[in-house]
């Protein structure tokens, strides 16, 4: 890596340029949110069974109290014998979100379509909390768009990010936002795919902040499972854990 290297004042010029660009993108996200805050919703009509913690469940079960539900579209088809390593990444950052979320009326949950049973020993692996649950006796799947349904597949052309492919497909990732008003009324408010659900992992946050980026040549050719990484990370030999930590918030 090759860069400039400047006086402290010329750093201090050229950061304070990238601020303005920073504070751009904030208020031009909040934009965005407020957008999609404000998009139409779409009343959920048809019941979905999913196969979960307390046996059948249909889908205001998974909001569990919260008036707001996020399921995260995860790839774990029926067969497989693990989790899609990139999947994987992103759910690694569910538990401590969900500390907060289930007080702050919204319920995060996981769906895939592979029978319950066929994932617990992932689940058990990886050492998730999060409530995750089983789509193989319904047809949600098919209808956000994350499996190819039979049909599509017979006819090999599948819908997925709100546009047509060719090919039989297979299971792809997603988020899908759902609300329920008092009357117990369903609405489909959002989904989002492909790299719609970046922002939300959090190791590309810190990532984007060092000098060296995500590091990658393929989008998170990298990344693992977290158990499959080399046993000792590098550096890992340079740091010690304090016997006291002072609050950041004193």
């Amino acid at each position: 890596m090759e860069h400039r290297i400047v006086s402290r004042e010329e750093w201090i010029a050229a950061r304070k340029l990238h601020l303005a660009n920073e504070k751009e993108l904030t208020r031009r996200r909040d934009a965005l949110s407020a957008e999609r805050r404000a998009l139409p919703w779409v009343r959920v009509e048809k019941g979905y069974t999913f196969e979960g913690w307390d046996g059948a469940l249909s889908l205001g079960d998974l909001f569990a109290g919260n008036s707001q539900l996020i399921i995260y579209h995860f790839m774990f088809g029926p067969g497989a014998r693990e989790g899609c390593p990139s999947c994987s990444f992103l759910a690694d950052h569910f538990d401590g979100a969900n500390r907060h979320l289930r007080h702050h009326d919204v319920s995060l949950v996981v769906v895939s379509r592979a029978p319950y049973a066929e994932f617990q020993n992932f689940r058990h692996r990886m050492g998730w909390d999060f409530p995750w649950v089983s789509s193989a006796n319904s047809d949600f799947n098919y209808d956000f768009h994350v499996s190819p349904s039979p049909e599509e597949r017979a006819a090999g052309r599948y819908e997925y990010n709100y546009a047509m492919h060719d090919g039989q497909g297979g299971e792809m990732p997603g988020f899908s936002v759902f609300y329920r008003n008092e009357a117990g009324e369903i609405f489909h408010t959002y989904s989002t795919y492909a790299r719609g659900g970046d922002l939300l992992i959090g190791a590309h946050n810190f990532l984007d902040m060092t000098p060296k980026g995500r590091n990658e040549v393929g989008i998170m050719d990298w990344v693992r499972h977290h158990d499959r990484y080399p046993s000792k990370p590098l550096g890992a030999a340079s740091f010690q854990p304090e016997l006291a930590v002072s609050s950041c918030c004193d």
